[in-house]
């Protein structure tokens, strides 16, 4: 796991860099205008998450990590030692 900077252009989203265990990497953009950050993140933890996958070249970003304000749609998640930041 790797955290990158925010991403502060338009809503701001903490970016976080996941190896599967496939050895795929994807990006989470998790929307931190409207779900908490994720404050304690160091590698070697395990995040769980919830979201919806985008394929690109670099393997992929997961996006819609936390609820929908306009609850039309089901929200996802990330989950670090038993919270869930929704």
């Amino acid at each position: 796991m790797r955290v990158l900077p925010d991403d502060r252009e338009g809503s701001r989203h903490q970016r976080i860099i996941v190896a599967l265990a496939t050895g795929q990497t994807l990006l989470i953009a998790h929307n931190i205008d409207i779900a908490p950050r994720l404050k304690s993140l160091v590698p070697g933890d395990r995040l769980r998450f919830r979201g919806k996958y985008v394929w690109n070249a670099q393997g992929g970003v997961i996006h819609w990590t936390h609820h929908d304000p306009s609850g039309a749609r089901v929200g996802g998640w990330l989950e670090l030692d038993g919270r869930r930041y929704r």
